[in-house]
């Protein structure tokens, strides 16, 4: 049992080190690199069953009981999300085959992206505040190689910002730890739980919350930190796109989920007030350069910084319903985020532009590749039965039971807003007049459109199935709204 918490950081890690010594055969990286990610799948999936049947499961490495020592914890929001995260990794790395092109692949390609899959599952899997910011930096070493790889000019020029604002944020994330330790003492996250409710929110707590959200909301990209992010992710290749749109943020969204259902839950009125207010903005901001552009891809980055806000006001909210429901959004958010960008990252490949005015008339030749992106787009916009509908409803509710009735307004009509801009790209693209694309016919769009066609196929399954998944979700928010859960599987108390 042991084993398992740590396989989905063991399996990655060491296939990122196996894969440096074979830069030369890229054949032989890509079949480690599948086998390896779908060996990291079925350990999550095990790992998530095992959570189902036995409750929150526990590591201390090193054999130092904890708080001592460092803990690994894997409750059910953490398997949820490592089993997705896996998930999406596998069908990146199958897209990546045929469209990253050979010179990107010899230059570590596949061992970065392992290397992402340890910081990201890693982030989710700590029970450790400076762990967390351990496994944060791993992920950061990664994307900063996966924004780079390959050295265009759009690339190095926007992998600067995305460096110096990672780096800003990953001191001012030392300096937020430092002060919490001197306040409780601990860094295990179940123990510094348990002596902020001995000594209650003092006004320092307070100042470090606010300086928590400022290091997560750079990271998860909430107004007015997300200044860096259309930019950044515009510059890598499609493929690294989706692994950024669909994990980085989340890992974001994540830490502030866990931080403040766990620590900073005692002065509400103020620092969930001041998250609610930023989650409503960025979710206006995303929703407006969503509309505004006809680039495909910065269509759905702006849709990236929609869904930013709406889990952080779900966690704003900060009801057991409210939770349920951006648990539910987050994994329906994570898949279709990396669908909808391998799907438009096909569209890319065959017009050769990720201008929406010189495409058309994709339906004719490829009605498969249409229809997918259409429920994919349905999906993300929250169209019932669709995955995103149960979350951004469960969210709305318990919004509106709070009293919040404008905010929740606003998070409901920009489902409106998600759902015209992903139109605006299926009318442009598959329905217009059809052209004449140079080169369309050896593109290999049917294995390109499988890996896109997968996540989707999830999406649908995870929305239809609603009501299987609910006792699951059910179970992943149990430690949020009652902490002693969390803290009592961990302190073995």
């Amino acid at each position: 049992m042991i084993n398992l918490l740590i396989l989905p950081l063991l399996i990655p890690l060491v296939t990122a080190t196996v894969l440096i010594f074979l830069t030369k055969s890229v054949g032989a990286q890509r079949v480690i690199s599948v086998i390896s990610t779908i060996g990291t799948l079925a350990a999550s999936i095990v790992l998530l069953l095992t959570v189902k049947n036995e409750g929150i499961q526990t590591i201390n490495v090193s054999s130092w009981e904890a708080p001592f020592g460092i803990t690994l914890v894997s409750d059910m929001l953490s398997a949820l999300l490592v089993t997705t995260t896996s998930l999406i990794t596998l069908c990146v790395i199958l897209y990546s085959f045929r469209s990253i092109g050979a010179s990107r692949e010899r230059f570590y390609y596949y061992s970065v992206i392992q290397f992402l899959l340890v910081g990201v599952n890693g982030a989710f899997t700590t029970g450790d505040i400076f762990n967390m910011f351990v496994f944060f930096e791993v992920m950061l070493m990664a994307s900063y190689v996966l924004i780079v790889i390959g050295g265009t000019k759009i690339q190095l020029r926007e992998s600067i910002k995305y460096i110096l604002v990672n780096v800003i944020s990953s001191a001012l994330f030392v300096i937020a730890v430092a002060l919490l330790y001197s306040v409780v003492g601990s860094l295990n996250m179940a123990d510094i739980s348990q002596r902020i409710a001995e000594i209650g929110q003092l006004p320092i707590l307070t100042v470090i919350a606010v300086l928590f959200l400022i290091v997560f909301g750079l990271k998860g990209a909430i107004f007015p930190l997300y200044f860096w992010l259309p930019g950044s992710y515009y510059a890598p290749p499609v493929p690294v796109l989706a692994l950024f749109g669909s994990l980085l943020t989340k890992v974001g969204v994540y830490s502030i989920l866990r931080s403040y259902s766990l620590f900073f839950y005692h002065d509400q009125a103020f620092t969930h007030e001041l998250l609610g207010i930023l989650a409503i903005i960025t979710v206006i901001i995303g929703g407006i350069g969503a509309i505004a552009y006809w680039d495909v891809k910065k269509i759905i980055i702006y849709n990236i910084i929609v869904a930013v806000g709406v889990l952080v006001y779900g966690i704003s909210v900060a009801t057991e319903e409210s939770y349920k429901g951006m648990v539910f959004y987050t994994i329906h958010d994570m898949i279709i985020k990396a669908a909808l960008f391998l799907l438009i990252g096909v569209m890319i490949k065959i017009t050769g532009t990720s201008d929406l005015r010189k495409m058309g008339g994709l339906m004719k030749k490829y009605p498969l590749l249409g229809w997918t992106f259409l429920i994919a787009a349905f999906a993300l916009a929250g169209i019932p039965p669709l995955s995103g509908f149960v979350g951004k409803l469960l969210i709305v509710r318990g919004g509106f039971a709070e009293g919040e009735y404008v905010s929740s307004l606003i998070v409901l009509l920009s489902s409106l807003v998600v759902l015209y801009s992903v139109i605006k790209i299926f009318m442009n693209g598959f329905w217009k007049a059809p052209k004449e694309y140079p080169g369309e016919d050896s593109q290999p769009v049917t294995f390109l459109w499988v890996p896109g066609a997968i996540l989707v196929l999830t999406s649908i399954l995870y929305g239809v199935g609603a009501e299987v998944m609910y006792p699951i979700i059910s179970q992943a928010t149990d430690a949020l709204v009652n902490p002693t859960i969390y803290i009592d599987a961990v302190l073995k108390e």
